[in-house]
């Protein structure tokens, strides 16, 4: 940018030089032979030293375009090495768009002209009409010329800033997607390590409170508690696989996919074998895609580990229907609690119902949650086909 700022005064310098120069020495060639007279003698001395005066106001135009204009329109009466600053400051009027300004220094500057024409070295001069005619032409060439390099400049500077938006509206659609895989990271780390640690939670919970139960059911709960414990671990790290560093090697082992509609099955086994009595009706004949079987399988997860905390012991059924459409719908409803719990409740994280409304939400369905009048809870889900 600096570079290219640079390049562009230094043509402008050397322009308006080589027009000063020509303005200047061609007259003074044609004079030759009468060195003596004092107007050559102001042309040989006060005539240049106005021009490199002009050179150095030319630097401050657009600070005080008004100023250093009407000097320089002023020095163009009597300096003809002045013509280079004086023709540049037209252009440069132009090209901010100056008109006012511009329309009174424009006829200045035709006037000072043609009166450094009848007034200088040279003897040979146009009609009248011919040199206002001139004059005009060069002053319309560096209007347009000025109007012309403006416009490209405002163009350069429209695609510059059009480039500085998009790069900003990047940065921020990609800081929105970060903290939305965070997001999602983070639901699902709350839907897997609640499911699993409520288990682990359960029977930790029943080794310290039974006291009746013999060594091969403390066996089997400490096992249960080992089981659920690595499962924990390896859920996790499957949900972690979202952050695996791309420049891993290619023989490490893929995370395994995340569950879909067919292991909410697989869940509910699981369940019954931690003691939960849980019915499972699946009628869903169509495939379904794997994203709303996901989230289907997280709805379900999450309502069960719900009514393991807060109603242990009750019978659950979970209903899941739909199809391609009239979409998926997921009902968990557990009956109501039935005298005191057999074991302490499990603390709660406030989260279970908000994260089930967040991914209904987020696949576009809807979900709704409370009591029934037969005093039990029920969770209904209605999600699209295709989310």
């Amino acid at each position: 940018m600096v570079r290219t700022g640079r390049l562009a005064a230094t043509w402008r310098y050397a322009l308006a030089a080589l027009i000063s120069l020509v303005a200047w020495g061609v007259p003074l060639i044609s004079a030759a032979d009468r060195a003596s007279e004092p107007i050559v003698l102001w042309w040989l001395v006060g005539d240049p030293l106005l021009g490199l005066l002009s050179f150095v106001l030319i630097r401050w135009r657009h600070r005080q375009p008004a100023l250093v204009a009407g000097l320089l329109v002023a020095f163009s009466f009597v300096s003809a090495s002045s013509a280079g600053p004086a023709s540049w400051i037209i252009g440069s009027i132009a090209s901010h768009r100056r008109w006012r300004l511009l329309a009174v220094v424009a006829p200045l500057n035709v006037l000072a002209g043609i009166v450094q024409e009848r007034v200088g070295l040279t003897e040979d001069t146009l009609p009248l009409w011919a040199s206002i005619a001139f004059g005009c032409l060069v002053v319309g060439i560096l209007t347009a010329t000025g109007y012309a390099m403006g416009a490209q400049r405002q163009l350069v500077d429209s695609y510059r800033e059009r480039a500085l938006t998009a790069e900003r509206e990047q940065q921020a659609r990609v800081a929105q997607a970060r903290a939305a895989e965070r997001t999602r990271i983070a639901r699902e780390m709350h839907d897997v390590l609640a499911h699993r640690i409520s288990l682990v939670a359960m029977h930790a919970g029943a080794l310290g409170y039974r006291s009746d139960l013999s060594e091969e059911e403390r066996g089997s709960a400490a096992k249960s508690i080992e089981d659920n414990a690595h499962r924990a671990l390896s859920d996790l790290r499957a949900v972690l696989g979202v952050l695996r560093d791309p420049t891993q090697p290619a023989d490490v082992v893929p995370e395994r996919p995340q569950p879909g509609l067919d292991d909410i099955a697989a869940l509910v086994a699981e369940e019954r074998a931690g003691g939960m009595r849980v019915r499972l009706s699946d009628r869903v004949d169509d495939d379904v895609p794997a994203a709303t079987g996901r989230t289907a399988y997280r709805i379900v997860q999450e309502a069960l580990t719900n009514v393991r905390k807060h109603a242990p012991g009750t019978a659950v059924t979970v209903d899941v229907a739909g199809s391609a459409a009239d979409g998926l719908v997921i009902g968990v409803r557990n009956a109501a609690p039935v005298g005191p719990a057999a074991a302490p409740s499990l603390p709660a994280s406030g989260l279970g119902l908000l994260g089930l409304a967040e991914r209904a939400a987020l696949a576009g369905g809807r979900i709704s949650h409370g009591t029934d009048p037969g005093g039990g809870y029920a969770v209904r889900a209605w999600i699209p086909w295709d989310t």
